[in-house]
């Protein structure tokens, strides 16, 4: 296995040398990075299209590329227990692990034009750009961070050097060594729990359940990473009662009754226009049976729903926390972010004050 140095501010944007591979008995080369375990002949290119075989070596394609930085409400990713109200560099490369029929991001994640990538950036100009624009988290998003794992690791460990927090915004589609060294260094993720049934998983997103189920499991009892959980709804596929009772059964016992799970609209996109939009009345719905379950921290996305956007107390059920889409409205918090009726601690990271950046966004053109 090849091994990943850190990369100057003078030599970002070079391919970089991968790690996680093996070489196999008849010369091939085995991308150990996610389940999809690519076999590669010189010259190409994994499933994800940014891992690649060069000669005898596996090499990273978009180390140091990004498709843009812009920051964002921490409440965007979605994270509503993780800082809120504060800001976020958001970054992000091009190609992706799962082959979504759905992705809301195809242009960025299904780019295989590497022309696209115009913004160079090594991991401590993200640093220094992040602290400069007073964020107090880099999120790793907008294609999935596991497939650009060299890269993210060296800026997360150039953010924690500024005090900066990390953020993954995921699939959780990665093997358990790769796993262990991308979340070693991240604060908090999002992870797409995309459906609960293995055939959604394969027939839209070319992928399986069970290595998802794995990582948040892991993420749960292994990591001091804080995690939230997204649904994306879709019409017809994994809207159903029994599907969404399934999921957050599984969410009860496997993740915690105060782990976050947000459901949040599908728009038709990509190659699978064929469907309407999710309706309000669907995410309502979901979070109605989540709740019933016994999750506690249940919320809606992508619609105005004041009361799917709230944080109540787990244990007395007053509010302590109300939003409009990515506005904080009303913040109850007590310095220790616990509730001020009762005082038990809603689980997250709180700071004693919350944020105040608000619905903004704000593209970088310049680190």
């Amino acid at each position: 296995m090849s091994t990943s140095s850190q990369k100057t501010a003078d030599d970002a944007g070079s391919a970089h040398p991968a790690r996680y591979w093996h070489r196999l008995d008849d010369g091939r080369l085995q991308c150990d990075l996610c389940p999809r375990d690519c076999r590669l002949a010189e010259g190409q290119r994994g499933a994800c299209f940014v891992r690649m075989r060069s000669g005898d070596t596996m090499v990273l394609t978009t180390y140091g590329r990004s498709s843009g930085f812009c920051v964002d409400p921490i409440e965007k990713k979605p994270l509503n227990h993780f800082y809120p109200g504060t800001p976020v560099l958001s970054f992000g490369t091009a190609g992706c692990n799962l082959a979504c029929k759905f992705c809301q991001n195809w242009d960025i994640s299904k780019s295989r034009d590497m022309d696209r990538l115009m913004a160079l950036a090594s991991p401590q100009r993200i640093a220094d750009a992040a602290a400069a624009n007073d964020c107090v988290s880099v999120a790793y998003t907008y294609n999935d961070p596991v497939i650009f794992a060299e890269y993210a690791i060296d800026t997360a460990l150039a953010c924690r050097a500024r005090g900066i927090y990390n953020v993954a915004v995921t699939a959780g589609y990665i093997n358990p060594a790769a796993r262990r060294d991308f979340f070693a260094v991240m604060d908090a993720a999002n992870v797409d729990l995309k459906a609960f049934t293995d055939e959604f998983y394969w027939k839209l997103t070319g992928a399986h359940l069970q290595p998802v189920l794995e990582t948040l499991a892991w993420l749960r009892s292994d990591s001091d990473v804080w995690v939230e959980i997204t649904t994306l709804l879709i019409p017809g596929a994994n809207d159903s009662d029994n599907e969404i009772a399934a999921l957050s059964r599984w969410v009860l016992a496997e993740m915690g009754a105060e782990t976050p799970l947000h459901f949040t609209a599908f728009h038709p996109d990509f190659k699978l226009t064929d469907r309407d939009g999710t309706p309000a009345t669907t995410l309502t719905r979901a979070r109605k049976i989540a709740l019933e379950t016994g999750l506690r921290h249940v919320y809606t996305g992508n619609v105005h729903d004041s009361e799917g956007g709230t944080t109540r107390c787990a244990a007395c059920g007053a509010t302590l926390i109300r939003r409009d889409w990515y506005r904080i409205l009303d913040y109850r918090l007590d310095e220790h972010g616990c509730c001020p009726d009762c005082g038990t601690a809603l689980a997250g990271r709180f700071a004693a004050h919350r944020g105040n950046f608000g619905p903004r966004r704000v593209p970088l053109y310049k680190l």
